[in-house]
């Protein structure tokens, strides 16, 4: 890896442009041990799952350098830096999402509903109205589910492409765009590019030509499951390369492959696709390639079981974090020493970052534990349960250790059983402390599915069918045809797409006139791919 002269549009001074490496050292620094503590976490019983993203820094911080404000992210869990770098995550927000933190002011992404790593922004405000999203950095929440970020990337890019088109429109949706000159980010994995919904994707976007950068982190492997096994050919890209655009007809995708460990060549890569698809809607794939996963696949298993003692030495030797020094050192950009600092610091920063997550969320938890150890005690003064005694040691112990309300619920509940033919005011205490538990916890996990604010689709009453004896009897499509003709006129952003709805207006006439009135932006045809509509419509 070599440095570039900077052109003089861009030139900035040594100096800031040695604290930007450094800048991106340390972050990759914090990442990385944020991942080996929270390993150690997990196995130690903190947590019951850890997936990280070490392995993947060094790419992530060059497509960040390229996202701004009014971008979408559709990814998945390896993003860690990404969001890291985009001011949404840090260690403690990993950590308190390791340990499953129902707050959201603590786990922003999804207040632990979700498996760790799952990231989100919100786009609406705390009244359920719509936040500027034109000034914020937007990430649509991860699913567990493999590849199914990608049918409603498909819908998320062609909004750009939308607007661009319509100016009207998008002078009246300032919150929602900047004339089309938004790009949407999706990631994957190597081995989930096996799955039907990418394929189905990139041919839709290839088809709509929006402006959507894939990146495929390819560390070779879906958790012990080689490249060769998954993919044609043992290389996605050279299976892609049929969708390369062609220079004569600009139809398809820029394609790009670039090694995980080189700075330059990663940050020049993404300056092109994130040029092409920002001023000319052209999506690109960048394919990295030569990425490693230091702590294996996640906590449920050791790569040491399926992967060769020379592959490991390679993942070693081509880990993105020892390349980048390696590179720093090299170009004489910082020393050794400055860099060993930096190292030092990160494992300490992460460190406290780890122990403010588990004291914030352990408080609460130990103030309920005193509160049910009270009511057990004087419970045993009025009953003769020698569980009781026992039931508070072990409490009393975890306390010191780390302790879950799963831990004193079940024993709260095991005991008002115990206390049926007893009566004890005691009794009434203990259960008015298992339903409110209960209520808090409902909140806790069951709330925020859907929007609860006045904004939310299901405040909006029901407008039932007036008739009278003079009303006409037509066929039922007619009725369809006429509501979205009134619908269209009424709903500047109303569109309809799907297959055989354009130019012949649905094979039973529902939408017959639609593309004619209304043009084929907003009335359109697609082709035989049901998911990514839905991802579409989505």
């Amino acid at each position: 890896m070599t440095i570039k002269a900077k052109t003089k549009a861009n030139k900035i001074s040594k100096d800031s442009f040695k604290q930007a490496i450094l800048n991106d050292y340390k972050l990759i620094c914090e990442v990385r041990e944020s991942s080996a503590q929270g390993r150690r976490d997990v196995l130690s019983g903190k947590g019951s799952f850890g997936i990280f993203g070490d392995g993947k820094e060094l790419a992530q911080i060059a497509l960040a350098k390229v996202f701004r404000n009014g971008d979408f992210r559709a990814g998945y869990y390896r993003d860690q830096t990404l969001m890291t770098c985009l001011g949404q995550y840090s260690p403690k927000h990993m950590f308190s999402a390791l340990y499953g933190d129902p707050e959201l002011e603590r786990e922003p992404s999804s207040g632990s509903r979700q498996m760790m790593n799952h990231f989100s922004t919100p786009f609406l405000n705390s009244d359920g109205s719509w936040r500027d999203l034109m000034s914020q950095k937007n990430s649509t929440s991860d699913m567990a589910c493999l590849a199914s970020q990608f049918p409603r990337l498909v819908g998320l890019a062609q909004a750009s492409s939308v607007y661009r088109k319509d100016k009207k429109l998008a002078e009246n949706k300032k919150k929602f765009t900047d004339n089309g000159s938004e790009i949407v980010f999706a990631t994957i994995g190597n081995a989930s590019c096996a799955e039907g919904h990418f394929w189905e994707a990139v041919n839709a976007i290839g088809v709509l030509k929006v402006p959507a950068i894939i990146s495929i982190w390819d560390d070779g492997y879906g958790i012990s499951v080689p490249n060769d096994v998954q993919m044609t050919k043992n290389n996605v890209s050279d299976v892609l390369s049929g969708f390369q655009r062609d220079n004569n007809s600009g139809q398809g995708f820029e394609i790009i492959k670039v090694k995980a460990w080189d700075y330059t060549a990663l940050i020049e890569s993404y300056e092109k696709a994130e040029k092409l698809a920002r001023e000319e809607h052209v999506p690109s794939i960048i394919h990295v390639i030569e990425m490693t996963q230091p702590t294996g696949h996640s906590t449920s298993g050791s790569h040491e079981r399926y992967k060769s003692k020379e592959r490991l030495k390679w993942e070693e030797d081509y880990d993105c974090m020892k390349k980048f020094k390696e590179w720093i050192l090299e170009n004489n950009i910082a020393i050794e020493e400055e860099l060993n600092d930096i190292e030092k610091k990160s494992i300490d920063y992460v460190k406290s970052q780890k122990k403010e997550a588990w004291k914030e969320y352990q408080e609460p938890i130990k103030n309920e534990v005193k509160e049910i150890v009270k009511i057990f005690e004087s419970i045993s003064h009025k009953v003769d349960i020698p569980d009781i005694e026992e039931w508070i040691k072990n409490l009393n112990q975890l306390s010191l250790l780390g302790v879950f309300r799963r831990d004193y619920m079940s024993l709260a509940r095991n005991l008002l059983g115990m206390l049926i033919h007893e009566d004890i005011s005691e009794k009434e205490v203990l259960r008015d402390f298992i339903n409110r538990i209960k209520s808090e916890n409902h909140d806790r996990y069951n709330t925020k599915l859907y929007n609860d604010t006045n904004t939310s689709v299901r405040n909006v009453n029901e407008i039932k069918p007036e008739y009278n004896d003079d009303s006409e009897l037509v066929d039922g499509r007619i009725i369809i045809r006429d509501n979205f003709h009134y619908m269209f006129d009424k709903i500047p952003e109303a569109m309809i797409f799907g297959e055989d709805v354009g130019k012949i207006g649905g094979v039973n006439q529902g939408c017959e006139g639609l593309q004619e009135k209304f043009g084929d932006i907003r009335v359109a045809d697609t082709g035989i791919r049901e998911a990514t509509i839905i991802g579409q419509g989505i």
